[in-house]
C-alpha cells in the first residue's frame, strides 16, 4: 500500500534498511558486555536492590525463562519487576525463578507469635525448609501455630486445636527442592523453581472470628500485640545506662514517642475470617484499620482458600506432561517476611495463658525482657498508631504529634508554628512511609538478652508513672452504658455517681478561682505536684454516650481524657488512645465479685493505673483479685456508690494513690 500510492519509494526502503543494517554492525563492534550496573531500571523506585554480595540479582523477565533454562552463566542478571513493596530488607526478599530456596529462620518468637524470615506455604501447610542443624533453632510447633478453630474450655475442643502435620511441618531443603524445582529432562537444566513469593511484609493472623469481631479483642490484643513485637523485632536493643532509669527526661528512651520506626507492614492476611469475620457491629474495627494503617492490604479467607488451590497438585490424569520430563507438580508461596499471630498458641504461654489471658502481654513481655520495648512508661511503643489515629480523628493532639515527629527535624519542639513545620516536615515514618531499615536487629543469638528477674528489666508501675509531667487540665470521661443492653449500672447508683463527679468538678474548679481571683493574675500550671503557689488545674466532667457520638468525636474525647471511667465494657477499649500523664488512670466497675484482666493488663501497659471498682471498695496493682465472672456480672444491676469514686478520684489526681 505504501509502494502503490507514494508514501513509501523503492528508493526510501533501500536507504532504510542500508542504515539499519549499519547500525547493527557498529553495535555489535563496540558494544560492551553486560554487567550489573547500578543503574539497571527497577519499575517500583520504593524497592532497593538486595546487596550484590549476599545475592547475585540480573534481568530475566517471564518471557526471557524459556531461554535461560538452557543457558545459565555464573554472573545471571535477571530483573524483578515487583509492585506495591517497600524497603525489602537485605536477607527477606523475594525468590527469583531460578534461586535456590531460602532456608527458613525464626528471627523472633513467643508463644502465639513468631516472626519468620522465608516462610513457605503450600496446600494449606506452612512448611519450614531447615536441615538438621536449621531445625533446632525452632520453637516448639504448638507453641506457633494451631489448628485455627475456635476456642472452647473443653478438653475435647483443647485437643483439637493442637497443630498438626496440615497446619504446620518442618522439611529439609531436598524435599523442597524434590517438591518445587523443576530440573529439566535428565536433571542436566538449571533448577527451575515452581515458587512465588508474597512480596513485602505481612501479618498471617491464624485466628478464627470468633474473637476477631469484638472491638477489644481485635484492637487493644491482636494489634497490640503485633505492634509490640513488630516495633520490638526492629529495634536496637537498650544501653545498660538506660535499663531501668527514672529519670523522666527527654533522651530517656522510657520516657519518649519518638524514635527509630520500624518498616511498614505490607499486608494482613485473615486466613480463617472472611470480610465480614473482622469487622465489628460498630464500625470501630474497619475504622482503626484504615486510620492507622492506611496503605494496609487486607486479604481474607477467601484470599487464602485461593492461595491453598492455586498450589494443589495437577490430577495425575490431567497433567499433559506426565512422563515426559521431571517437573514437579505442585506449587508453594513465599513470604520473605512474616509475624504469624495465633491465639490458641499464646495461650499456651505463661503470660496469657496462666497470668493475664491477653495475648498480646506474650509479645509485650517478650520484648520487654530482651529490652527492645521503647517508651515504655508512655507507651511509646503504641504511639506511632495512637498518633496516626488521633491525626486521622482531628483530635489537637495528633496534629501536636505530627509537629513533633515533622517539625525542626524532630526535635520534639510542638511550639514550632504549622508553617514551619510544613517546610520542615519528613517522610512520617509512623505512617510507614519513607522508612529504611535494613534488617531485623538485636535478635540473633550473639544479642544480649537482660535477666527478666534483675532489676536491669525495666517494668511499668506508679512509681514512673509519677516521673511524668502533669496534664493541662483534668479531663474526667465517665463512658455511660445506660443505653448498652447490658452490664448496666442500677439506674439511681449512675445518676448519684453522675452528681458526685459533677460535684467533685464544681468544687475543684471553684478552688482554682478562689485561687486565681487571690493571686489577682493567672500563672502557668507546675507540674510537679507541689503547694509552691501554683494554681490548681481546671476540671471537667463528659459523661459519653457512645452510641450518640461520631466514631471521631469518640477519639478526640479519649485523646484529652484523664480519668476514664466506666462498668467492664468495650467501651473502656478507647483507653488506647488515651495520652499518658501522671494522673491518667482507668476506673473499671465491675458486679461484685467479678473481676477479668482485659482494661487492667492494657492500661498497665501503656503506662497508666488502673482500679477495679466493686460497690464502695477499691483495688490496684499489685493488689488484684482472680478472674471470675459471677452470676450478675453480665446483668443490668451493677451497683456502684458514687461518692466513694469521687474521692477516688480526687485523691488519685492529687498523688495520694
Amino acid at each position: 500500500m505504501f509502494f502503490r500510492h507514494g508514501g513509501l519509494t523503492r528508493r526510501d526502503a533501500l536507504l532504510l534498511l542500508v542504515g539499519a543494517s549499519s547500525m547493527h554492525i557498529w553495535s555489535l563492534l563496540f558494544s560492551q558486555p553486560a554487567a550489573q550496573s547500578d543503574q539497571s531500571i527497577f519499575i517500583n523506585t520504593q524497592v532497593s536492590q538486595p546487596n550484590a554480595q549476599l545475592h547475585k540479582i540480573s534481568t530475566v523477565t517471564t518471557t526471557a525463562i524459556a531461554k535461560q533454562t538452557q543457558t545459565k552463566t555464573q554472573t545471571v542478571t535477571a530483573t524483578a519487576t515487583v509492585t506495591n513493596i517497600a524497603t525489602p530488607t537485605s536477607k527477606s526478599r523475594a525468590v527469583l525463578p531460578f534461586d535456590e530456596l531460602p532456608p527458613t529462620e525464626v528471627l523472633a518468637h513467643a508463644p502465639g507469635w513468631t516472626l519468620f524470615r522465608n516462610l513457605y506455604m503450600s496446600n494449606g501447610t506452612l512448611l519450614l525448609v531447615a536441615d538438621e542443624e536449621g531445625r533446632k533453632n525452632f520453637p516448639e510447633i504448638r507453641m506457633m501455630t494451631s489448628t485455627g478453630l475456635a476456642a472452647l474450655n473443653t478438653p475435647e475442643n483443647i485437643a483439637q486445636r493442637e497443630p498438626t502435620d496440615h497446619d504446620m511441618r518442618i522439611i529439609s531443603p531436598q524435599e523442597a527442592k524434590t517438591r518445587w524445582v523443576y530440573t529439566g529432562k535428565g536433571g542436566k537444566e538449571p533448577g527451575l523453581n515452581r515458587v512465588w513469593s508474597v512480596e513485602g511484609n505481612t501479618l498471617l493472623f491464624n485466628d478464627p472470628s470468633q474473637f476477631l469481631r469484638h472491638y477489644y479483642h481485635f484492637v487493644a490484643e491482636l494489634f497490640f500485640g503485633v505492634q509490640a513485637f513488630w516495633h520490638g523485632a526492629f529495634s536496637l536493643p537498650l544501653p545498660s545506662s538506660e535499663s531501668n532509669a527514672l529519670s523522666p527526661s527527654s533522651s530517656s528512651i522510657h520516657y519518649t514517642t519518638t524514635h527509630p520506626a520500624a518498616p511498614p507492614i505490607h499486608r494482613a492476611i485473615f486466613a480463617h475470617a472472611n470480610a465480614d469475620g473482622w469487622r465489628d457491629d460498630p464500625g470501630f474495627n474497619a475504622y482503626f484499620l484504615r486510620a492507622a494503617l492506611p496503605s494496609l492490604i487486607v486479604e481474607h479467607q477467601e484470599d487464602w482458600t485461593d492461595r491453598i488451590r492455586a498450589t494443589r497438585p495437577v490430577p495425575s490424569g490431567n497433567n499433559p506432561t506426565q512422563g515426559q520430563d521431571s517437573s514437579p507438580e505442585d506449587r508453594a508461596w513465599h513470604f520473605p517476611l512474616v509475624l504469624l499471630a495465633d491465639r490458641s498458641a499464646a495461650h499456651r504461654g505463661v503470660m496469657c495463658g496462666s497470668t493475664t489471658q491477653r495475648t498480646a502481654s506474650e509479645a509485650w513481655d517478650y520484648m520487654r525482657v530482651k529490652g527492645k520495648l521503647r517508651g515504655v512508661h508512655v507507651g511509646g511503643w503504641w504511639a506511632p498508631l495512637r498518633e496516626a489515629v488521633w491525626r486521622f480523628a482531628g483530635a489537637e493532639e495528633g496534629v501536636e504529634a505530627v509537629s513533633r515527629a515533622s517539625g525542626a527535624g524532630g526535635s520534639g519542639n510542638s511550639n514550632t508554628p504549622l508553617r514551619d513545620t510544613a517546610k520542615q516536615q519528613q517522610p512520617m515514618a509512623h505512617f510507614g512511609f519513607g522508612v529504611d531499615v535494613t534488617d531485623v536487629v538485636g535478635l540473633d543469638s550473639k544479642a544480649p538478652v537482660l535477666d527478666a528477674s534483675a532489676s536491669e528489666v525495666v517494668d511499668v508501675g506508679i512509681e514512673h508513672q509519677k516521673k511524668l509531667p502533669m496534664p493541662k487540665r483534668v479531663v474526667i470521661s465517665y463512658i455511660s452504658r445506660q443505653s448498652a443492653r447490658n452490664r448496666k449500672l442500677v439506674e439511681e447508683d449512675h445518676d448519684v455517681l453522675v452528681k458526685a463527679l459533677e460535684a467533685l468538678v464544681e468544687r475543684k474548679n471553684g478552688e482554682r478561682k478562689a485561687f486565681l481571683e487571690g493571686f489577682g493574675r493567672a500563672v502557668g500550671v507546675d507540674d510537679d505536684g507541689d503547694d509552691d503557689g501554683v494554681p490548681p488545674l481546671e476540671w471537667e466532667l463528659s459523661v459519653l454516650q457512645a452510641e450518640k457520638m461520631s466514631k471521631d468525636e469518640q477519639i478526640r474525647a479519649a485523646a484529652r481524657t484523664t480519668i476514664m471511667l466506666g462498668v467492664h465494657g468495650n467501651g473502656l477499649t478507647h483507653l488506647v488512645f488515651m495520652n499518658p500523664k501522671r494522673a491518667s488512670t482507668v476506673i473499671e466497675i465491675f458486679y461484685p465479685g467479678g473481676f477479668a484482666h482485659d482494661y487492667y493488663w492494657t492500661a498497665r501497659s501503656l503506662g497508666m493505673s488502673h482500679f477495679a471498682v466493686w460497690n464502695d471498695t477499691h483495688r490496684s496493682y499489685p493488689d488484684k483479685p482472680d478472674v471470675d465472672y459471677p452470676d450478675g456480672f453480665q446483668e443490668n444491676a451493677i451497683p456502684v456508690h458514687g461518692p466513694t469514686v469521687a474521692q477516688l478520684i480526687e485523691d488519685r489526681v492529687a498523688g495520694k494513690l
